[in-house]
């Protein structure tokens, strides 16, 4: 059964209706409160007032409690790797083995780039913000996959262009970082997994291999 608070001002009854979040947590909507009554509210701090509603996050600092989609951030890092979390914020839940393996090597299968975008790296200032490149690349790649701009896209479609962004924004990162420092682009290796292979690109030196801690 709902529940709702009642809220007198000026003489005036207004109705604020009660949420529950993911997990059970109580809330009070007060997003018509200005539209109804003139008033706002003043939360000093925003230590009682939440921005959204999120069926990814929930976040108690107080308790130092993170989750996501309903897993502890601490049981995620150490039983779950960069694959599997990301699975599950996308899709909600963990994957299975046969999930994971599909996941993974359509992913592994987009870690190379257009090689214009090496030579556009290269012309770019060594001192310029990675992240403002970063955003400009990663604009730039729907030039060569414009299948991922189509609008009211298919489940399908939308999935290509997520796999398609995993794969290939280690791949930018690194090339960034190498630039940045002067460097050789490392390539990817496919017989690597996700953030062994980030870590090869971003360390690795001509002649000079890294050693990659698997912990």
């Amino acid at each position: 059964m709902s529940q709702e608070a009642e809220l007198i001002i000026e003489g005036k009854s207004i109705k604020l209706p009660s949420i529950e979040g993911t997990e059970h947590e109580k809330a009070l909507d007060i997003s018509a409160l200005r539209a109804q009554s003139g008033y706002v509210t003043l939360d000093i701090g925003y230590k009682n007032t939440g921005a959204t509603q999120s069926a990814i996050t929930f976040l108690d600092g107080e308790k130092g409690i993170l989750h996501y989609r309903g897993y502890s951030i601490e049981q995620l890092a150490e039983k779950s790797d960069f694959i599997e979390v990301a699975y599950l914020l996308i899709y909600g839940e963990l994957p299975t083995k046969a999930q994971y393996d599909e996941f993974n090597k359509a992913i592994t299968a987009e870690y190379q780039v257009p090689e214009a975008l090496k030579t556009i790296i290269k012309a770019i200032p060594k001192e310029a913000h990675p992240m403002g490149v970063l955003a400009g690349l990663i604009s730039m790649l729907t030039s060569y996959y414009p299948e991922t701009t189509v609008e009211n896209a298919s489940a399908d479609e939308v999935k290509k262009t997520i796999v398609k962004l995993l794969g290939k924004l280690p791949t930018l990162s690194a090339y960034l970082y190498k630039h940045s420092l002067g460097q050789e682009f490392v390539e990817p290796r496919a017989d690597l997994d996700y953030c062994a292979n980030f870590v090869n690109m971003m360390f690795s030196e001509k002649g000079k291999a890294y050693t990659i801690n698997p912990c």
